[in-house]
């Protein structure tokens, strides 16, 4: 092993600071070296972290194990007193080029209080290892305290990264032939609200739009539609670039379990958002997170949680099995047994598989848009995946006729040349 690899675990932020961390590593001359961006949403998660750096640990008896993430920043002790780890860096301290660099004689723990943090930057980066797609934060850490969420320990208080930096990245990535960007956070919709004049996330989103108008797709990572502005609105309405996926967080179907997690939407809430959303762009498709077995959670609230994916019409179902994690609130409730939360979450799996399958085949027989981030991959505007019969230029935005569909996967035809 020579250039450092990098290991990322949970969401679409962390991948897109290991594409920073990645950055900063080569330029610090860090080589044999595995880097582990762990994730703390779940217990499982932690889990599955920790049994990863094991083996890597003997796959590789001499690399330099750096384990980093919400995971080491929320229970640093816990990847202290594992052997195979050179090194624990915190979530403020990953994105730091001084972090990287080699010979510094850091030490083994550089985990600073997250709450303490109050800043948040764009990091220029040149691009991504798949160049087609690229990830920018433009915002970290959350002011909520929903009652089973551990990730503002992780991650701190809300904070933006200002418009104008936004769009300077934008800019040099597309330069560089990214051709579609995903806009990232924490809590992506709370972007702005530290932030002169205090502006809200749809107008960043039409201002990337206008300032950048050779970016060809606008994508969106989770938001909360409770706090979908007017702006944000409009734009899904009127700008094509502007791709027609939203995935949500809901969390759950049922009010008292809603209320129980502190969420601040309501069951109609999140209907009446998905109704609108539709009406102002009918081909928009959802996708959502949904949370299995919280504790308190009834066999009515289960039926009214699965009922929510026909409700809201979601075809990308996310489902996490409650795990209760240390300093929430949740952790204190009443809990609903292990196989019970197991077969409820098997069952929200399940009917999220039968949305998602009737929603592919109302694509067969017709023409899709997409972008081709491999040779005979890709994803529609509709974020439908898509394997292509025959290979064209990785990074094109093309058109192909859709033949089938093979489990969750549709099959098409690209209107287009091989690739060179």
């Amino acid at each position: 092993m020579s250039a450092p690899e990098i290991i990322t675990f949970g969401c679409r932020l962390n991948a897109y600071e290991s594409e920073v961390m990645r950055d900063h590593a080569r330029a610090g001359g860090i080589d044999n070296a595995i880097i582990f961006n762990t994730c703390a949403v779940t217990g499982e998660a932690v889990r599955q972290a920790r049994q990863a750096i094991r083996k890597a640990r003997r796959d590789h008896p001499d690399a330099e194990i750096i384990v980093t993430g919400c995971a080491a920043q929320i229970e640093p002790d816990t990847f202290a007193n594992m052997p195979e780890v050179s090194r624990i860096v915190g979530n403020a301290e990953k994105t730091k080029a001084e972090t990287f660099l080699k010979g510094s004689n850091a030490p083994r723990v550089a985990v600073a209080d997250i709450m303490e943090v109050r800043e948040t930057a764009g990091h220029l980066i040149a691009g991504f290892e798949a160049r087609a797609r690229a990830f920018v934060e433009v915002q970290n850490g959350c002011d909520h305290r929903c009652t089973f969420c551990v990730i503002p320990y992780g991650r701190g208080n809300s904070r933006s990264v200002a418009a104008g930096e936004v769009v300077t990245q934008i800019r040099q990535l597309v330069e560089n032939g990214t051709q579609e960007i995903v806009l990232t956070g924490v809590d992506l919709t709370s972007w702005g609200g530290d932030l002169p004049g205090t502006p809200p996330l749809g107008n960043l989103v039409q201002r990337i739009l206008k300032l950048v108008p050779e970016l060809p797709r606008l994508r969106l990572s989770s938001i909360d539609s409770i706090e979908a502005d007017p702006d944000l609105m409009r734009a899904i309405a009127d700008e094509e670039r502007l791709m027609p996926h939203l995935h949500l967080s809901l969390q759950h179907g049922h009010d008292m379990i809603l209320k129980r997690m502190k969420r601040r939407h309501s069951r109609a809430d999140a209907i009446a958002f998905c109704d609108e959303a539709r009406r102002l762009r009918p081909e928009i498709a959802f996708g959502a997170d949904i949370m299995a077995g919280f504790p308190t959670e009834t066999d009515e609230m289960h039926t009214a949680n699965l009922s929510l994916i026909d409700a809201c019409g979601l075809t990308h179902v996310h489902v996490f099995p409650y795990s209760p994690r240390p300093m929430t609130p949740a952790a204190k409730m009443p809990p609903v047994d292990g196989p019970t939360i197991k077969a409820r979450a098997a069952e929200l799996r399940a009917r999220g598989t039968q949305a998602l399958a009737a929603s592919l085949d109302t694509h067969v027989g017709h023409s899709v848009r997409l972008l081709a981030e491999r040779e005979t991959e890709g994803h529609t505007d509709d974020f439908a995946s898509i394997r292509l019969t025959h290979a064209v230029t990785p990074g094109s935005i093309i058109e192909a006729q859709v033949t089938g569909r093979d489990g969750t996967t549709l099959i098409a035809t690209p209107k287009v040349s091989a690739a060179a």
